[in-house]
Protein backbone atom coordinates (compact mmCIF):
# COMPACT_ATOMS: atom_id res chain seq x y z
CA UNK A 1 0.00 0.00 0.00
CA UNK A 2 3.09 2.41 0.56
CA UNK A 3 4.46 1.75 -2.96
CA UNK A 4 0.62 2.77 -4.51
CA UNK A 5 0.64 6.05 -2.49
CA UNK A 6 4.07 6.26 -3.63
CA UNK A 7 3.65 6.46 -7.37
CA UNK A 8 0.19 8.31 -7.34
CA UNK A 9 2.01 10.76 -5.38
CA UNK A 10 4.53 10.82 -8.52
CA UNK A 11 1.58 10.91 -10.52
CA UNK A 12 0.59 14.07 -9.18
CA UNK A 13 3.76 15.68 -9.85
CA UNK A 14 3.69 15.36 -12.95
CA UNK A 15 0.34 16.56 -13.43
CA UNK A 16 1.79 19.58 -11.52
CA UNK A 17 4.52 19.98 -13.38
CA UNK A 18 3.74 19.49 -17.34
CA UNK A 19 2.75 22.64 -18.91
CA UNK A 20 2.88 26.21 -18.10
CA UNK A 21 1.14 28.49 -16.12
CA UNK A 22 -0.35 30.81 -18.97
CA UNK A 23 -1.03 30.96 -22.45
CA UNK A 24 -3.27 33.20 -24.77
CA UNK A 25 -6.89 34.38 -26.02
CA UNK A 26 -8.83 32.29 -23.47
CA UNK A 27 -8.07 29.02 -25.32
CA UNK A 28 -7.39 25.92 -23.59
CA UNK A 29 -3.40 26.29 -22.30
CA UNK A 30 -1.53 23.63 -20.63
CA UNK A 31 -2.37 25.47 -17.94
CA UNK A 32 -5.80 25.00 -17.83
CA UNK A 33 -5.15 21.10 -17.96
CA UNK A 34 -6.22 19.41 -14.65
CA UNK A 35 -3.71 20.16 -12.29
CA UNK A 36 -0.70 21.62 -14.57
CA UNK A 37 1.67 23.90 -13.52
CA UNK A 38 5.03 24.61 -15.41
CA UNK A 39 7.89 25.91 -13.68
CA UNK A 40 9.53 28.31 -16.02
CA UNK A 41 13.87 27.23 -15.70
CA UNK A 42 16.40 29.95 -16.12
CA UNK A 43 14.44 32.01 -12.48
CA UNK A 44 17.16 33.20 -12.03
CA UNK A 45 17.23 36.19 -14.41
CA UNK A 46 13.88 37.95 -15.30
CA UNK A 47 12.38 36.45 -18.35
CA UNK A 48 12.51 37.41 -22.08
CA UNK A 49 9.50 38.96 -23.24
CA UNK A 50 8.13 38.82 -26.67
CA UNK A 51 7.95 42.67 -26.92
CA UNK A 52 11.69 43.24 -25.37
CA UNK A 53 12.77 40.67 -28.09
CA UNK A 54 10.93 42.78 -30.78
CA UNK A 55 12.60 45.83 -29.62
CA UNK A 56 15.95 44.23 -29.62
CA UNK A 57 15.90 42.79 -33.15
CA UNK A 58 14.39 46.21 -34.21
CA UNK A 59 17.02 48.18 -32.70
CA UNK A 60 20.18 46.03 -33.65
CA UNK A 61 19.14 43.50 -36.77
CA UNK A 62 21.91 44.39 -39.77
CA UNK A 63 19.42 43.75 -42.54
CA UNK A 64 16.75 46.27 -41.07
CA UNK A 65 19.75 48.61 -40.46
CA UNK A 66 20.82 48.26 -44.36
CA UNK A 67 17.61 49.02 -45.88
CA UNK A 68 17.08 52.12 -43.52
CA UNK A 69 20.88 52.98 -45.11
CA UNK A 70 18.88 53.28 -48.48
CA UNK A 71 16.49 56.15 -47.35
CA UNK A 72 19.55 58.26 -47.03
CA UNK A 73 20.79 57.20 -50.45
CA UNK A 74 17.45 57.97 -51.96
CA UNK A 75 17.84 61.55 -50.11
CA UNK A 76 20.64 62.25 -52.26
CA UNK A 77 19.14 61.01 -55.02
CA UNK A 78 16.12 63.50 -55.04
CA UNK A 79 19.02 66.29 -53.81
CA UNK A 80 20.80 65.60 -57.04
CA UNK A 81 17.72 65.50 -59.30
CA UNK A 82 16.92 68.85 -58.40
CA UNK A 83 20.34 70.20 -59.31
CA UNK A 84 20.36 72.31 -62.64
CA UNK A 85 22.99 72.07 -65.53
CA UNK A 86 26.44 73.37 -64.79
CA UNK A 87 27.50 76.40 -67.27
CA UNK A 88 30.45 75.82 -69.37
CA UNK A 89 33.34 78.21 -69.96
CA UNK A 90 35.63 78.40 -73.08
CA UNK A 91 38.53 80.35 -74.61
CA UNK A 92 39.62 79.57 -78.04
CA UNK A 93 42.26 80.91 -79.79
CA UNK A 94 42.55 81.32 -83.89
CA UNK A 95 45.86 81.61 -85.64
CA UNK A 96 49.35 81.57 -83.90
CA UNK A 97 50.61 84.81 -84.46
CA UNK A 98 50.47 87.43 -81.14
CA UNK A 99 49.62 90.47 -83.83
CA UNK A 100 46.86 88.47 -85.79
CA UNK A 101 45.07 86.10 -83.63
CA UNK A 102 41.69 86.06 -82.81
CA UNK A 103 40.71 85.54 -78.94
CA UNK A 104 36.98 84.50 -77.94
CA UNK A 105 35.81 83.90 -74.36
CA UNK A 106 32.20 81.99 -74.23
CA UNK A 107 29.80 81.16 -71.74
CA UNK A 108 27.32 78.43 -72.66
CA UNK A 109 24.29 77.94 -70.57
CA UNK A 110 21.83 74.43 -71.37
CA UNK A 111 18.20 75.58 -70.47
CA UNK A 112 15.90 72.51 -70.28
CA UNK A 113 12.43 72.70 -71.23
CA UNK A 114 9.76 70.09 -70.93
CA UNK A 115 9.76 70.38 -67.41
CA UNK A 116 12.73 67.47 -67.38
CA UNK A 117 13.84 68.83 -63.97
CA UNK A 118 10.60 68.38 -61.76
CA UNK A 119 9.73 65.18 -63.62
CA UNK A 120 13.05 64.05 -62.55
CA UNK A 121 12.78 65.21 -59.02
CA UNK A 122 9.42 63.66 -59.09
CA UNK A 123 10.74 60.28 -60.18
CA UNK A 124 13.43 60.58 -57.41
CA UNK A 125 11.03 61.13 -54.45
CA UNK A 126 9.22 58.13 -55.58
CA UNK A 127 12.03 56.09 -55.53
CA UNK A 128 12.43 57.51 -51.85
CA UNK A 129 8.89 56.68 -51.24
CA UNK A 130 9.64 52.87 -52.44
CA UNK A 131 13.28 52.77 -50.39
CA UNK A 132 10.82 53.82 -47.19
CA UNK A 133 8.19 50.97 -48.00
CA UNK A 134 11.16 48.69 -48.57
CA UNK A 135 12.18 49.73 -44.97
CA UNK A 136 8.13 49.07 -43.50
CA UNK A 137 8.60 45.60 -45.22
CA UNK A 138 12.05 44.53 -43.57
CA UNK A 139 10.87 45.83 -40.10
CA UNK A 140 7.56 43.89 -40.57
CA UNK A 141 9.17 41.03 -41.73
CA UNK A 142 11.84 41.35 -38.64
CA UNK A 143 9.10 41.42 -36.53
CA UNK A 144 7.31 37.98 -37.77
CA UNK A 145 10.36 36.72 -37.76
CA UNK A 146 11.21 37.35 -34.02
CA UNK A 147 7.51 36.44 -33.24
CA UNK A 148 8.12 32.91 -35.19
CA UNK A 149 11.43 32.49 -33.24
CA UNK A 150 10.51 33.79 -29.79
CA UNK A 151 7.37 31.06 -29.73
CA UNK A 152 9.61 28.24 -31.70
CA UNK A 153 12.11 28.50 -28.35
CA UNK A 154 8.76 28.80 -26.09
CA UNK A 155 7.54 25.86 -27.53
CA UNK A 156 11.41 23.94 -26.52
CA UNK A 157 11.16 25.40 -23.50
CA UNK A 158 7.86 24.02 -22.85
CA UNK A 159 9.00 20.49 -24.11
CA UNK A 160 12.17 20.71 -22.20
CA UNK A 161 9.88 21.11 -18.78
CA UNK A 162 7.31 18.05 -19.91
CA UNK A 163 10.46 15.83 -20.62
CA UNK A 164 11.95 16.39 -17.34
CA UNK A 165 8.84 15.52 -15.85
CA UNK A 166 8.85 12.47 -17.82
CA UNK A 167 12.50 11.76 -16.62
CA UNK A 168 11.11 12.36 -12.82
CA UNK A 169 8.22 9.86 -13.51
CA UNK A 170 10.34 7.19 -14.99
CA UNK A 171 12.80 7.44 -12.33
CA UNK A 172 10.26 6.82 -9.64
CA UNK A 173 8.35 4.25 -11.63
CA UNK A 174 11.87 2.50 -11.44
CA UNK A 175 12.25 2.62 -8.45
CA UNK A 176 9.06 1.41 -7.42
CA UNK A 177 9.16 -1.38 -9.97
CA UNK A 178 12.70 -2.27 -8.15
CA UNK A 179 10.70 -2.60 -4.86
CA UNK A 180 8.26 -4.65 -5.83
CA UNK A 181 10.60 -7.59 -8.06
CA UNK A 182 12.80 -7.22 -5.00
CA UNK A 183 8.93 -8.60 -3.13
CA UNK A 184 8.94 -10.70 -5.39
CA UNK A 185 5.69 -9.42 -6.62
CA UNK A 186 6.85 -8.76 -10.14
CA UNK A 187 9.16 -10.30 -12.98
CA UNK A 188 13.05 -8.57 -13.45
CA UNK A 189 11.40 -8.44 -17.29
CA UNK A 190 9.62 -5.84 -15.25
CA UNK A 191 12.52 -3.68 -13.95
CA UNK A 192 14.33 -4.21 -17.18
CA UNK A 193 11.21 -2.44 -19.03
CA UNK A 194 11.44 0.14 -16.64
CA UNK A 195 15.07 0.74 -16.94
CA UNK A 196 14.55 1.23 -20.88
CA UNK A 197 11.90 3.52 -20.30
CA UNK A 198 13.68 5.67 -18.38
CA UNK A 199 16.83 5.73 -20.83
CA UNK A 200 14.24 6.70 -23.57
CA UNK A 201 12.77 9.62 -21.30
CA UNK A 202 16.58 11.10 -20.38
CA UNK A 203 17.12 10.53 -24.24
CA UNK A 204 14.15 13.02 -24.98
CA UNK A 205 15.22 15.13 -22.19
CA UNK A 206 18.77 15.22 -24.38
CA UNK A 207 16.97 16.42 -27.66
CA UNK A 208 14.72 18.79 -25.67
CA UNK A 209 17.83 20.69 -24.43
CA UNK A 210 19.58 20.72 -27.44
CA UNK A 211 16.52 21.73 -29.19
CA UNK A 212 16.12 24.60 -27.21
CA UNK A 213 19.62 26.11 -27.10
CA UNK A 214 18.80 25.64 -31.01
CA UNK A 215 15.78 27.70 -31.02
CA UNK A 216 17.15 30.64 -28.55
CA UNK A 217 20.69 30.84 -30.46
CA UNK A 218 18.16 31.75 -33.66
CA UNK A 219 16.08 34.15 -31.46
CA UNK A 220 19.35 35.82 -30.19
CA UNK A 221 21.22 35.72 -33.96
CA UNK A 222 18.05 38.10 -35.04
CA UNK A 223 19.46 41.27 -32.89
CA UNK A 224 22.88 40.02 -33.83
CA UNK A 225 23.77 38.37 -30.78
CA UNK A 226 26.67 35.41 -30.64
CA UNK A 227 26.40 35.35 -26.58
CA UNK A 228 23.79 32.32 -25.97
CA UNK A 229 20.55 33.39 -24.52
CA UNK A 230 20.42 32.40 -20.94
CA UNK A 231 17.44 34.27 -20.01
CA UNK A 232 14.27 32.41 -19.97
CA UNK A 233 10.94 33.16 -22.02
CA UNK A 234 7.64 34.16 -20.57
CA UNK A 235 4.34 33.19 -22.01
CA UNK A 236 2.54 36.07 -24.11
CA UNK A 237 -0.66 38.01 -22.81
CA UNK A 238 -3.96 36.95 -24.03
CA UNK A 239 -3.87 39.89 -26.72
CA UNK A 240 -1.36 38.31 -28.82
CA UNK A 241 -3.49 35.06 -29.71
CA UNK A 242 -6.80 36.72 -29.89
CA UNK A 243 -7.49 36.52 -33.67
CA UNK A 244 -9.53 39.17 -35.10
CA UNK A 245 -12.30 38.51 -37.52
CA UNK A 246 -11.22 37.55 -40.83
CA UNK A 247 -13.41 40.62 -42.60
CA UNK A 248 -11.44 42.97 -40.34
CA UNK A 249 -8.56 41.07 -41.53
CA UNK A 250 -9.62 41.24 -45.18
CA UNK A 251 -10.36 44.88 -45.39
CA UNK A 252 -6.96 45.95 -43.54
CA UNK A 253 -4.71 44.05 -46.31
CA UNK A 254 -4.98 47.63 -48.53
CA UNK A 255 -2.57 48.94 -45.58
CA UNK A 256 -0.32 45.44 -45.57
CA UNK A 257 2.99 46.82 -45.93
CA UNK A 258 3.89 44.95 -48.87
CA UNK A 259 0.90 46.17 -50.74
CA UNK A 260 2.45 49.48 -50.38
CA UNK A 261 5.72 48.79 -51.76
CA UNK A 262 3.75 47.15 -54.73
CA UNK A 263 1.30 50.51 -55.27
CA UNK A 264 4.92 52.81 -54.63
CA UNK A 265 6.70 50.74 -57.42
CA UNK A 266 3.39 51.73 -60.16
CA UNK A 267 4.29 55.22 -58.90
CA UNK A 268 7.13 55.11 -59.76
CA UNK A 269 7.28 54.07 -63.02
CA UNK A 270 4.65 56.36 -64.00
CA UNK A 271 7.35 59.22 -62.89
CA UNK A 272 9.62 57.27 -65.11
CA UNK A 273 7.28 57.49 -67.74
CA UNK A 274 6.56 61.44 -67.43
CA UNK A 275 10.73 61.55 -67.16
CA UNK A 276 11.30 59.89 -70.60
CA UNK A 277 8.41 62.17 -72.00
CA UNK A 278 10.27 65.18 -71.03
CA UNK A 279 13.13 63.83 -71.99
CA UNK A 280 11.89 64.27 -76.07
CA UNK A 281 12.35 67.88 -76.01
CA UNK A 282 15.29 68.72 -76.45
CA UNK A 283 17.49 71.66 -74.55
CA UNK A 284 18.52 74.69 -76.25
CA UNK A 285 21.64 76.13 -75.28
CA UNK A 286 22.35 80.15 -74.99
CA UNK A 287 25.88 81.15 -75.40
CA UNK A 288 27.32 84.47 -74.27
CA UNK A 289 30.93 85.44 -75.01
CA UNK A 290 33.61 88.24 -76.41
CA UNK A 291 36.23 87.83 -79.19
CA UNK A 292 39.06 89.95 -79.46
CA UNK A 293 40.91 90.96 -82.76
CA UNK A 294 44.88 91.38 -81.77
CA UNK A 295 45.42 93.29 -85.15
CA UNK A 296 43.61 96.22 -85.29
CA UNK A 297 42.39 95.51 -82.01
CA UNK A 298 38.86 95.28 -81.97
CA UNK A 299 36.29 93.44 -79.87
CA UNK A 300 32.88 92.24 -80.31
CA UNK A 301 29.90 90.37 -78.42
CA UNK A 302 29.29 86.65 -79.30
CA UNK A 303 25.58 85.49 -79.15
CA UNK A 304 24.43 82.14 -79.48
CA UNK A 305 21.81 79.74 -79.37
CA UNK A 306 22.00 75.87 -80.31
CA UNK A 307 18.97 73.47 -80.80
CA UNK A 308 19.19 69.69 -81.34
CA UNK A 309 17.47 68.26 -84.20
CA UNK A 310 15.41 66.01 -83.21
CA UNK A 311 15.30 63.88 -86.18
CA UNK A 312 16.80 60.32 -85.42
CA UNK A 313 16.72 60.44 -81.60
CA UNK A 314 13.57 61.06 -80.38
CA UNK A 315 13.77 58.96 -77.27
CA UNK A 316 11.47 56.94 -78.51
CA UNK A 317 13.12 53.66 -77.35
CA UNK A 318 13.64 54.67 -73.28
CA UNK A 319 10.20 55.70 -73.43
CA UNK A 320 8.58 52.39 -74.96
CA UNK A 321 10.75 50.62 -72.26
CA UNK A 322 9.38 52.92 -69.38
CA UNK A 323 5.67 52.06 -70.39
CA UNK A 324 5.95 48.34 -70.65
CA UNK A 325 7.59 48.79 -67.06
CA UNK A 326 4.57 50.99 -65.91
CA UNK A 327 2.49 47.96 -67.61
CA UNK A 328 4.20 45.12 -65.42
CA UNK A 329 4.52 46.82 -62.47
CA UNK A 330 0.44 47.37 -62.45
CA UNK A 331 0.71 43.35 -63.42
CA UNK A 332 2.62 42.58 -60.37
CA UNK A 333 0.86 44.52 -58.15
CA UNK A 334 -1.95 42.64 -59.10
CA UNK A 335 0.17 39.50 -58.44
CA UNK A 336 1.12 40.66 -54.91
CA UNK A 337 -2.65 41.13 -54.02
CA UNK A 338 -3.52 37.73 -54.92
CA UNK A 339 -0.75 36.56 -53.23
CA UNK A 340 -1.23 38.38 -49.93
CA UNK A 341 -4.95 37.50 -49.80
CA UNK A 342 -4.17 33.68 -50.28
CA UNK A 343 -1.00 34.15 -48.12
CA UNK A 344 -3.61 35.63 -45.20
CA UNK A 345 -6.30 32.94 -45.87
CA UNK A 346 -4.20 30.16 -45.37
CA UNK A 347 -2.45 31.63 -41.90
CA UNK A 348 -6.46 32.61 -40.85
CA UNK A 349 -7.17 29.39 -41.48
CA UNK A 350 -4.15 27.23 -39.96
CA UNK A 351 -4.46 29.54 -36.54
CA UNK A 352 -8.67 28.44 -36.47
CA UNK A 353 -7.26 24.73 -37.27
CA UNK A 354 -4.85 25.02 -34.74
CA UNK A 355 -7.25 26.36 -32.23
CA UNK A 356 -9.70 23.78 -32.97
CA UNK A 357 -7.37 21.30 -32.05
CA UNK A 358 -6.33 23.00 -29.09
CA UNK A 359 -10.11 22.67 -28.10
CA UNK A 360 -10.17 18.81 -28.80
CA UNK A 361 -7.22 17.80 -27.11
CA UNK A 362 -7.77 20.03 -23.74
CA UNK A 363 -11.37 19.38 -23.67
CA UNK A 364 -11.45 15.16 -25.00
CA UNK A 365 -8.25 13.90 -25.53
CA UNK A 366 -6.36 14.70 -22.64
CA UNK A 367 -8.85 13.90 -19.65
CA UNK A 368 -9.44 10.77 -21.38
CA UNK A 369 -5.28 10.05 -21.59
CA UNK A 370 -5.22 11.18 -17.82
CA UNK A 371 -7.77 9.35 -16.74
CA UNK A 372 -6.46 6.19 -18.16
CA UNK A 373 -3.11 6.63 -16.66
CA UNK A 374 -4.73 7.13 -13.69
CA UNK A 375 -6.74 3.83 -13.85
CA UNK A 376 -3.23 2.30 -15.06
CA UNK A 377 -1.53 3.14 -12.06
CA UNK A 378 -4.26 2.01 -9.76
CA UNK A 379 -4.63 -1.26 -11.10
CA UNK A 380 -0.83 -1.98 -11.34
CA UNK A 381 -0.61 -1.56 -7.91
CA UNK A 382 -3.76 -2.98 -6.91
CA UNK A 383 -2.11 -6.29 -9.41
CA UNK A 384 -4.94 -5.74 -11.80
CA UNK A 385 -2.79 -4.25 -14.52
CA UNK A 386 0.97 -5.16 -15.67
CA UNK A 387 3.46 -2.41 -15.72
CA UNK A 388 3.34 -2.70 -19.68
CA UNK A 389 0.18 -1.34 -19.45
CA UNK A 390 1.62 1.56 -17.19
CA UNK A 391 4.26 2.39 -19.95
CA UNK A 392 1.35 2.07 -22.28
CA UNK A 393 -1.13 4.65 -20.70
CA UNK A 394 1.85 7.04 -19.55
CA UNK A 395 3.48 6.79 -23.17
CA UNK A 396 -0.09 7.96 -24.28
CA UNK A 397 -0.40 11.37 -22.24
CA UNK A 398 2.93 12.22 -23.30
CA UNK A 399 2.06 12.07 -26.45
CA UNK A 400 -1.19 13.22 -26.21
CA UNK A 401 0.92 16.55 -24.34
CA UNK A 402 3.00 16.68 -27.45
CA UNK A 403 0.13 16.58 -29.74
CA UNK A 404 -1.07 19.73 -27.82
CA UNK A 405 2.48 21.55 -27.74
CA UNK A 406 2.44 20.99 -31.44
CA UNK A 407 -0.63 22.63 -32.24
CA UNK A 408 0.20 25.68 -30.27
CA UNK A 409 3.49 25.93 -32.35
CA UNK A 410 1.03 26.15 -35.31
CA UNK A 411 -0.71 28.73 -33.18
CA UNK A 412 2.33 30.85 -33.36
CA UNK A 413 3.73 29.95 -36.22
CA UNK A 414 0.49 31.45 -38.35
CA UNK A 415 -0.35 34.16 -36.01
CA UNK A 416 3.28 35.17 -36.67
CA UNK A 417 2.49 34.98 -40.36
CA UNK A 418 -0.78 37.21 -39.85
CA UNK A 419 2.13 39.65 -38.39
CA UNK A 420 4.09 40.02 -41.18
CA UNK A 421 1.15 40.90 -43.78
CA UNK A 422 -1.32 42.90 -41.27
CA UNK A 423 0.61 44.48 -38.29
CA UNK A 424 -1.32 46.89 -37.51
CA UNK A 425 -4.09 44.76 -36.54
CA UNK A 426 -1.88 43.15 -33.53
CA UNK A 427 -0.43 46.93 -32.61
Amino acid sequence: MQSRHFVLGATVLLLHTAFPAAHASGQPTPSSMPGADLVQPGTSAQPLTLDQAIELALAANPALRSATRSVGIADGAVLQAGTRPNPELSLLTEGTDRNTRTETAQVSQVIELGGKRSARIAAAEQERKLALDDVDVKRADLRADVITAYMEALTAQERVVLAQASVDLAHKSTDVTGRRVTAGKLSPVELTRANVAEASAALELIQANADLALAKRRLASLWSSTRPLDRSLQTPDAAFARLPAWEDLAGGLEGAPQLRRAQSTVSGRDAQVALERAQRIPDVTVTLGAQRERDPGRSRAVVGLSVPLPLFNRNQGNLLAALRRADQARDDLEVERLRLTQALADAYQRAEVATQQMTALHDRVLPAAQSAYEAAVTGFELGKFGFTDVLDAQRTLFQTRTQYLRALADQYRSIADIHRYIPGKFQ
